[in-house]
C-alpha cells in the first residue's frame, strides 16, 4: 500500500507549518498498520498491507539547505521525493499573489504527471493522498481516497466547496472549523477533530532553568518571559511587546526581560526598529533560532506568552498553535489570550487566560504568575498532564483510524 502526503511547501522552512508536516509523516510512517486495520474497511481494497510512506513536495528555491531529516531532528521513516514546479514565489516584491498562483497550478500539474507515471510504472496509483493544500482538491475528480487537513478555510470557499464535500475525509484542527464546514453542507460524518501535537520528548528535556540559561547565554538575574513563533500582527507580538512598556509600572518589583524567538528576517528587523521606537531597554529580539534549540529557549523561561488576538477569525477560532503544545509539554507556566480556539485546550487549570488585544491585561496575568509560585507551578504541571495526549503519534493514529 501507497500513502502519499502532498504538500506545496518549501521543506525545511523556519515556518511551524513545516514542523507539523514533517512530524505527521514520521508518525503517520510509524504507525504500525496491520491487516485487520484494513479488513475494517474493504472498500479500499487493499492488495498489500506494507506501508510505503512518501512525502512529496515542489523543488523550490530554499535558502535553507539542510538535509530535511537532520533539520526538524526525526529518523528518515519514509520517502522525500520533489517534483518540478515553475517558483516565481521569490519574485513576490514585484508580481505578488501571482507568483503564488503560478507557483501552485505548476505544482498541481507536476502532482498530476507523478500519479500518472506511477500508474504506468507500477500499475496502480496510491491507495491514499493526504494534503493541506487547496489547490489540490481538484485531484478528487480523478481519485477516490483523498483525505484534506483544514488548518484555515480558504477564501472564496464556494469555489473550493464542491470537490470539499466529494473528499474522502476531512480533518480539521479546531471544532469551529467543522461547524462551519456542516453548516456548507459538508457530511459530519466525513470530518474529524485532531488538534495539532507535540514531540514530548523532545521538549521534556533534563535541564534545569539556571542550566537552559548558561546554555544559550541569558541572564540568570532577571525574570524571563518568553514568546516563540513568528512576528504576524494576529499572532499578538506587538501585544506582548506593548505589555512589556507597561510591565515595569503595574510590577516595578521585578527585574525583567521579554524575548521574542522566532519570525522572518524581513518581520525581525520592523519588530527591532518598533523596539527601539519605543525606547524599550528590557526586550531581546533574537530572531529565528534552530527547532533543536527551541527546548532550551523554553526551559530558561520564567513565564511563556500566547498572546492571539481576538480580531481575526484565523487566531479566534482556527487556529490550533503549536508553540502551545511546546509550552505545555516543557513544564514553563503558560499566560494566554482567553480565545475560543485556545479554550479547546487550555483552561484555568493549567494556564492565565487574559483578555486578548488587552496589553495591560497581558502584563497583569504575567505579573500574577511571578506573584504567585504555587500558582505557576500548579498550572504548569497540569499543563504538562494535559499535553501527554497531543503527542504526533496519537493524532497520527487517530487519524489512521478514520482513514483505515
Amino acid at each position: 500500500m501507497k500513502f502519499i502526503y502532498f504538500a506545496n511547501a518549501r521543506i525545511p522552512t523556519e515556518k511551524a507549518h513545516g514542523i507539523q508536516i514533517i512530524q505527521m509523516l514520521s508518525a503517520f510512517a510509524n504507525f504500525q498498520f496491520s491487516i485487520s486495520n484494513f479488513q475494517t474497511n474493504p472498500k479500499l481494497k487493499i492488495q498489500n498491507p506494507k506501508v510505503d510512506v512518501e512525502l512529496i513536495i515542489p523543488r523550490r528555491f530554499n535558502k535553507i539547505k539542510e538535509d530535511p531529516f537532520e533539520y526538524y531532528g526525526i529518523e528518515r521513516n519514509f520517502k522525500l521525493k520533489k517534483i518540478p514546479c515553475l517558483d516565481l514565489i521569490i519574485f513576490d516584491k514585484y508580481i505578488g499573489h501571482l507568483g503564488l498562483w503560478i507557483e501552485s497550478v505548476s505544482f498541481f500539474i507536476s502532482v498530476i504527471f507523478y500519479l500518472v507515471f506511477s500508474l504506468i510504472k507500477e500499475g496502480r496509483v496510491p491507495e491514499i493522498i493526504y494534503t493541506r493544500d487547496k489547490f489540490l482538491l481538484p485531484l478528487i475528480i480523478f481519485w477516490k481516497n483523498i483525505f484534506f487537513e483544514v488548518h484555515a478555510l480558504p477564501r472564496n470557499y464556494f469555489i473550493y466547496s464542491l470537490f470539499i464535500k466529494r473528499l474522502k475525509g476531512i480533518i480539521v484542527i479546531t471544532s469551529f472549523l467543522k461547524e462551519f464546514l456542516i453548516e456548507k453542507g459538508v457530511s459530519p460524518q466525513k470530518i474529524m477533530i485532531a488538534p495539532d501535537g507535540v514531540e514530548l520528548e523532545k521538549f521534556d528535556i533534563e535541564c534545569s532553568k539556571t542550566e537552559a540559561r548558561k546554555k544559550i547565554n541569558l541572564p540568570e538575574d532577571k525574570k524571563i518571559i518568553l514568546y516563540t513563533g513568528h512576528l504576524y500582527k494576529w499572532k499578538g507580538g506587538a501585544l506582548l511587546l506593548e505589555a512589556a512598556r507597561k510591565f515595569e509600572t503595574l510590577n516595578p518589583k521585578f527585574e525583567t526581560l521579554f524575548i521574542f524567538v522566532g519570525g522572518t528576517k524581513e518581520d525581525v528587523k520592523s519588530f527591532k526598529f518598533q523596539v527601539l521606537s519605543f525606547k524599550i531597554d528590557n526586550v531581546l529580539v533574537v530572531g529565528h533560532r534552530p527547532y533543536s534549540e527551541i527546548p532550551y529557549w523554553l526551559k530558561a523561561a520564567d513565564v511563556l506568552v500566547l498572546p492571539n488576538s481576538g480580531k481575526e477569525d484565523i487566531s479566534k477560532l482556527w487556529t490550533s498553535p503549536l508553540k502551545m503544545f511546546e509550552y505545555m509539554a516543557s513544564k514553563r507556566p503558560i499566560v494566554a489570550s482567553d480565545l475560543p480556539s485556545l479554550r479547546e485546550i487550555l483552561s484555568e487549570k493549567n494556564s492565565i487566560l487574559v483578555e486578548p488585544d488587552n496589553p495591560q491585561a497581558l502584563a497583569r496575568g504575567i505579573g500574577e504568575i511571578l506573584l504567585n509560585p504555587q500558582l505557576s507551578n500548579r498550572i504548569s504541571t497540569q499543563a504538562f498532564s494535559d499535553v501527554q495526549k497531543y503527542s504526533w503519534q496519537k493524532r497520527a493514529e487517530k487519524i489512521c483510524q478514520k482513514i483505515f
